[in-house]
């Protein structure tokens, strides 16, 4: 599982960190609190253990295929039934074996089940070489093999996912999506699989939050805050929404300065790099970016 993340960081410490909301070189922004690391002390990451918000995942299919809707749908009552679903689970979450999947040309003369993903967003989707891997890239497989199709994975950025699917370029997007009226504009949203949320990482040092052990205290000491802070979080997730602040997701925003990047892992490197204060993402690839950032170190 750490292969990608390890490629993905080292590319980001060749060419230097992505953009952020403002649309300034965050490599090039020291603004954060945190100083430069030093050459003989490697910064760690920690996650605070509380979950900020309550979310569900689900797939979004497209608008013009209500039966394929009906089929994910049966699908996923099915793996949840023989358990199936909770044995994709346990590779990912219990250290077990991915299964690698791959992804056929596109050809659309053929019969293909083609799915938007974003492959940055570990546990989920992610690349191990010329393979995806991941819990939604598994469920994927066994999808298209119950459709008795052929699998086509196109690879896009997280904010293009759903709006692919909305044009009708791909039929199912299956990338980590949280529930969201402002997603059903593109999608008609699966019954869920997994329940999600969004944690905070912080540097091992920063001992701020470690007391608190509740959502709303910890939402409460975010609030304080003002623009001098700065919290990195994936471009177009929730936790860019809990950010920036969602009358949808009902999140008032923080008064902080926010920094956005293509993944999570970018994020926390920036922040180890003292440019950025804190990373906000969802619980699951929080988990998996700090442990194997912390390896690197």
């Amino acid at each position: 599982m750490k292969k990608l993340l390890a490629a993905v960081l080292t590319a980001a410490l060749t060419v230097g960190m992505l953009a952020g909301c403002g649309g300034s070189d965050s490599g090039s922004d020291n603004g954060g609190s945190g100083s430069d690391s030093d050459a003989g002390s490697a910064k760690t990451a920690k996650v605070i253990d509380v979950d900020l918000t309550n979310e569900e995942y689900a797939f979004g299919v497209d608008k013009s295929q209500p039966e394929l809707l009906e089929q994910v749908n049966a699908f996923i009552a099915k793996i949840q039934e023989d358990g199936t679903l909770d044995e994709i689970f346990d590779k990912y979450f219990g250290g077990g074996e991915p299964t690698p999947v791959e992804s056929a040309e596109l050809d659309t003369s053929k019969d293909q089940l083609v799915v938007a993903t974003n492959a940055a967003f570990e546990p989920f989707e992610y690349m191990e070489g010329e393979n995806y891997v991941g819990i939604d890239m598994e469920i994927a497989a066994l999808l298209a093999e119950e459709l008795g199709q052929e699998l086509v994975i196109q690879n896009m950025d997280f904010d293009a996912v759903c709006l692919s699917v909305g044009q009708q370029k791909c039929d199912i997007a299956m990338a980590g999506l949280t529930v969201s009226e402002d997603r059903k504009e593109y999608v008609t949203f699966s019954d869920t699989y997994y329940q999600a949320s969004q944690r905070l990482i912080v540097p091992s040092d920063d001992t701020t939050f470690d007391d608190m052990t509740d959502a709303d205290t910890i939402a409460a000491a975010l609030g304080e805050l003002d623009s001098s802070v700065q919290i990195g979080c994936q471009q177009g997730t929730t936790g860019n929404s809990y950010i920036e602040g969602s009358d949808d997701l009902g999140f008032p925003g923080l008064n902080v300065t926010c920094k956005t990047y293509k993944n999570g892992s970018l994020a926390v490197q920036d922040m180890l790099n003292g440019n950025i204060d804190y990373v906000i993402i969802d619980a699951a690839p929080a988990a998996a970016i700090t442990e194997s950032i912390n390896e690197m170190q």
